[in-house]
C-alpha cells in the first residue's frame, strides 16, 4: 500500500477498545489518531483541530456543522459510530462532497430495545433503589418497594422504526401487555400487522401507563414532550428515553416529576452529554439515568466497529459503502474523481 491515510476517531470511547483486531486492520491503511473535543466546540475550531484527517469516525458529539464543512478541505468520509446522524449537517456535507455513513439498524436494534425495557422495569419495580437500601442495611424498607407490572400496563411507543418496533415486540410477546404506537412515517397497516395498535400522539399521551421514546431526532420533533404534553399524560406515567435527549424538555420533565404528573423516568440519553452537573434531573429518587449505553453490548460494539472499518475500506477502494445518508454525493462526477484518486495508491 503506497498511500497512507489519516484516520481520526472523534469523541468515541469504545471504537477499537474491545475489539482491537479491527483497530489493527484499520491501521493497515494509515495512522489512527484519537481526538477528545468539547461537545460544543464551534465548527471552525473543530475543522482546525481535525485538519489533515482523511476519514473521521464520529461519535454522538460534537456537531459537524455547516461551519465545520466550510472550513475543512481534507475529509473524504464521516462514518457515524451509531445509528443516528443528527449531529452531522448532512446538507452541508453533501454540498462539499463528503459522504456520511451510519451503522446498520439491526446492529443496535436488540441492544437498545433491551435497555429501554430494562429502564421501564426498574422504574416500575425500583430495583436500583431497593438494592441501595440493602447495601445501607435497610432490609426492612422492602415494604416500600411495591411496584407495578408491565404485563398489566398500557405501553405507548413513540417512533415505530428499527428500535421502537423491537421494544413493542418484546413487550407484547414477552409480557403480553397492550401496546400502542405513534409514528407518522409508518403506515398503519405495518403497525397493525404486528399486533400493535396505531394511535394518534394525543391518544397515546392520554392513555399510556408507560411511554417509550424511540424516535429519531429531526427539526419537527425537538422537545416534543414538554409542559403541555406532560399535562395530558396519566398521573404516575413512566417515561423511558433511549433515543435522543433533545426530544424532551428536561426542565418541564423535572417539574412534572415534582408535581406527580410523571411518576418516574428512565433515561439513557440527556440533552447535553456528558450530563451537566446542573441538570435538573440529577439527584432525584424517581429518575434513573444511565450514560448512553443502549448500544453497548459486545455484539453491538463489534458490529459497529466492523461497519466503520468496512466504510473506510470501501471509500479507499473507490466503492460505495452501505448506509450512506447522502448517496447523492456519489452521483457527482467530482466526487468520483476524488474516490478514484483515493484508491489509486493501494
Amino acid at each position: 500500500m503506497e498511500h497512507s491515510y489519516s484516520i481520526g476517531v472523534v469523541n468515541s470511547s469504545t471504537f477499537g477498545v474491545y475489539h482491537s483486531d479491527l483497530l489493527e486492520e484499520l491501521r493497515r491503511f494509515g495512522e489512527i489518531t484519537r481526538f477528545t473535543v468539547d461537545p460544543n466546540i464551534p465548527g471552525d475550531k473543530l475543522a482546525a483541530e481535525l485538519r489533515g484527517e482523511d476519514f473521521l469516525i464520529a461519535s454522538v458529539t460534537p456537531d459537524f456543522s455547516e461551519e465545520f464543512f466550510n472550513n475543512q478541505k481534507d475529509v473524504k468520509l464521516i462514518a457515524r459510530h451509531g445509528i443516528g446522524h443528527d449531529n452531522v449537517d448532512v446538507e452541508a456535507a453533501t454540498s462539499v462532497g463528503v459522504p456520511v455513513t451510519r451503522v446498520l439498524g439491526p446492529h443496535e436494534r436488540s441492544g437498545v430495545a433491551e435497555v429501554a425495557v430494562g429502564l421501564a422495569l426498574d422504574c416500575l419495580r425500583e430495583f436500583t433503589s431497593a438494592s441501595i437500601s440493602v447495601q445501607e442495611g435497610k432490609w426492612d424498607k422492602r415494604k416500600e418497594f411495591v411496584g407495578r407490572e408491565i404485563s398489566r400496563a398500557k405501553v405507548g411507543i413513540i417512533g415505530y422504526g428499527n428500535i421502537g418496533s423491537r421494544v413493542a415486540e418484546i413487550i407484547r410477546e414477552g409480557f403480553k401487555a397492550e401496546v400502542m404506537a405513534y409514528d407518522p412515517n409508518v403506515a398503519r397497516a405495518v403497525i397493525e400487522k404486528n399486533g400493535i395498535q396505531p394511535v394518534a400522539l394525543e391518544e397515546l399521551l392520554r392513555t399510556a401507563d408507560i411511554i417509550s421514546l424511540n424516535a429519531s431526532l429531526n427539526k419537527d420533533n425537538h422537545q416534543m414532550l414538554s409542559k403541555e404534553e406532560f399535562k395530558l399524560m396519566k398521573n404516575n406515567v413512566v417515561i423511558v428515553n433511549t433515543a435522543r435527549g433533545q426530544l424532551i424538555n428536561e426542565h418541564d420533565l423535572a417539574d412534572a416529576l415534582d408535581s406527580g404528573d410523571v411518576g418516574a423516568a428512565g433515561l439513557d440519553v440527556v440533552q447535553t452529554e456528558p450530563i451537566e452537573p446542573e441538570n435538573p434531573l440529577l439527584d432525584r429518587d424517581n429518575v434513573l439515568i444511565v450514560p448512553h449505553v443502549g448500544g453497548y453490548s459486545d455484539y453491538s460494539l463489534r458490529k459497529m466497529d466492523e461497519k466503520m472499518v468496512e466504510d473506510i475500506k470501501a471509500v479507499i477502494s473507490g466503492e460505495i459503502p452501505e448506509q450512506v445518508v447522502n448517496p447523492e454525493v456519489f452521483r457527482n462526477e467530482d466526487r468520483v474523481g476524488i474516490l478514484n484518486e483515493s484508491s489509486s495508491g493501494c
